[in-house]
């Protein structure tokens, strides 16, 4: 698998989340020959599903990684230009300036823009300007604007995913579309192998908004264990280690009270056996992640959480190690390979 070609696949995919219909398409495609089963659930979520060989009732185990992106919304058109919402939590300081593309009855070029710094106020011009001071521009006159836009439709980055240094890319939408990529390759690696369980691979939808599809998806699939797959920060510039992940050190698995214990140790000693690098990171309450949703569905489902660290979270430029993403299948699919019976039971907690 041409991992790096398929990361760029997906970051440069269109996804918003609530209108993920681009990116789930693409990810049907990519599942499709690596699984027996895949289908579009009614809200959205992609289900692949890969058989185990172990014996019926077969145990199941969900991978869930996010497909939806952060984008905008139209709010209102004055003069063909265009108010903005946020989807997402996009940070309004990476806005002004930035490519984007409207989807509209057709999908339109255009930038954000704002009053240059020569006609501001001198008590503004150092201060980040509001979002309801920017404006899209589509380079049309008022009469085209109103005919291809309406109030309602969504707006993504118009950027591609590019080569860095060392085996590292930057892009829009690698929270979460790395994960994707990561769970796409366990998959491939697990059409070599013979797991057990049961496993579903899940691209969930409209994590950035309301962790929906993973709280839909593990309610009807209704797994023995679950791990989603997901970013964390990486360390950058002004962000202590205490507070990040090394980049190209390894995916990140996190400990606290979404995550079941015993999961997340055998987490570590897959890693440990294998001398796949990995590094603990701390969540000390919600993980932010889907597996904050699938940890309560129905009775309750243990679950974990492993991470792809990356630099400049909920921008266009996204920044992780193309390393990072594989070690996170190979950990995921070696973890599969290992469940059996026997696990079952150390995930429920005995009383004398």
């Amino acid at each position: 698998m041409d991992l790096t070609a398929l990361l760029k696949k997906l970051s440069n995919a269109q996804g918003i989340a609530g209108h993920e219909e681009p990116i789930c398409a693409m990810i049907v495609n990519e599942l499709k020959p690596l699984v027996d089963q895949v289908r579009v659930d009614k809200l959205g979520n992609v289900v692949g599903l890969k058989q185990g060989v172990g014996p019926e009732p077969r145990r199941s185990i969900m991978l869930a990684a996010h497909m939806d992106e952060i984008g905008l919304m139209v709010s209102g058109i004055e003069k063909g230009f265009l108010r903005l919402a946020k989807i997402g939590g996009i940070d309004t300081r990476v806005l002004p300036g930035q490519p984007i593309l409207v989807h509209g009855r057709k999908d339109l070029a255009g930038v954000i823009g704002f009053r240059p710094p020569h006609v501001l106020p001198p008590d503004k011009r150092d201060k980040v300007v509001p979002l309801e001071d920017l404006l899209a521009d589509v380079g049309l006159p008022a009469r085209e604007v109103e005919k291809w836009v309406r109030v309602g439709d969504v707006i993504s980055f118009r950027s591609e995913a590019v080569d860095l240094k060392n085996e590292i890319l930057a892009g829009k939408a690698f929270d979460n579309r790395s994960s994707v990529a990561a769970m796409i390759f366990c998959m491939e690696a697990l059409t070599r192998l013979r797991p057990q369980w049961n496993v579903l691979a899940v691209a969930t939808i409209q994590e950035e908004t309301r962790l929906l599809g993973a709280a839909v998806s593990a309610y009807e699939l209704n797994p023995d264990a679950a791990i989603a797959i997901d970013v964390t920060f990486a360390t950058q510039f002004s962000v202590s280690e205490n507070q990040a992940c090394e980049l190209g050190k390894g995916p990140s698995i996190a400990m606290g009270p979404n995550m079941h214990p015993h999961l997340t140790q055998r987490l570590i000693d897959t890693a440990k056996r294998l001398e796949i690098p990995y590094q603990l990171e701390a969540a000390a309450g919600s993980s932010g992640t889907d597996a904050w949703a699938i940890q309560v569905a129905r009775e309750g489902i243990p679950s974990a959480v492993i991470g792809v660290p990356t630099r400049y979270m909920h921008t266009p430029v996204e920044t992780l190690s193309v390393q990072d993403v594989e070690r996170t299948g190979r950990l995921l699919a070696e973890f599969i390979c290992g469940l059996d019976e026997s696990f079952v039971k150390a995930l429920t907690y005995e009383t004398a």
